[in-house]
């Protein structure tokens, strides 16, 4: 890889913030927190009364994680409840309280129905006033990050089935590969399951979703389709880095 490409990379993986889980220990399956923000930030875009300002995902409590049921990307936040912890500026014109009551109301289902977050706890601080002409400009986007497109599609290899099989699942709109190389969407190594078993292939696979579906259940659905895939039933992981709007 070129200077000018290794550059590029990094970028793209700093611009991915956290990856943090989707659904549970057994669902392996992460978010880009780039990509999650963005899609929060539509979903509650319309909640009268408030523009939500900086937000950020964490783990709820990093002492009470769990272990994947398989090898979590590089970097990645291990299973577990997790904090939304955000700022808003509310109008004047109601109890502040309860502006604040209804966009953490919005920010929860939202991270529920539409992404698939297991959300313990909104954390939503009200920190300056709407006036009217505030009020009517749209909220302040995250930019997610700018994933490259995967390019492994092509091929009767092991790569180009997993990324077509990934392709076939409803609400994925491409491959993407960020983390592991720019184009390069689909990683495949071994894990060892201790000294008495032979090894067993791990495979990592990067996407975009887009869709009227929540996003765990896509990511799901390509954990299935990309194990069925491969003749040596692999174990599989989903990171999603990034959430096409408009997504429901």
């Amino acid at each position: 890889m070129s200077a000018d490409r290794w550059t590029q990379a990094v970028r793209h993986q700093l611009g991915l913030g956290r990856l943090v889980p989707l659904g549970g220990p057994r669902d392996g399956c992460w978010l880009a927190e780039s990509a999650g923000r963005s899609a929060l930030r539509q979903a509650v875009q319309s909640v009268p009364g408030v523009r939500l300002g900086n937000l950020r995902i964490e783990l709820a409590d990093p002492e009470g994680s769990y272990e994947s049921a398989v090898p979590a990307p590089p970097s990645a936040l291990p299973p577990g409840p997790l904090r939304i912890v955000a700022e808003c500026a509310a109008a004047p014109d109601e109890p502040l309280p309860t502006a604040a009551s209804r966009l953490r109301a919005a920010l929860n289902g939202a991270a529920s129905d539409r992404l698939g977050l297991t959300v313990a706890e909104v954390d939503l601080r009200v920190t300056a006033l709407l006036d009217d002409s505030a009020q009517a400009q749209p909220a302040s986007g995250d930019a997610q990050a700018d994933v490259a497109d995967g390019e492994q599609a092509k091929g009767d290899t092991d790569e180009g089935r997993a990324a077509r099989a990934a392709l076939s699942v409803p609400g994925v709109a491409r491959l993407t590969g960020s983390l592991g190389g720019l184009g390069r969407a689909v990683h495949i190594g071994e894990r060892s399951e201790g000294a008495a078993t032979l090894p067993r292939r791990h495979v990592r696979i990067e996407l975009a979703v887009s869709g009227g579906r929540r996003v765990l259940d896509v990511a799901r659905d390509v954990r299935t389709a990309v194990t069925g895939a491969l003749a040596d039933d692999p174990s599989v992981a989903v990171l999603v880095t990034a959430v096409q709007w408009p997504f429901w």
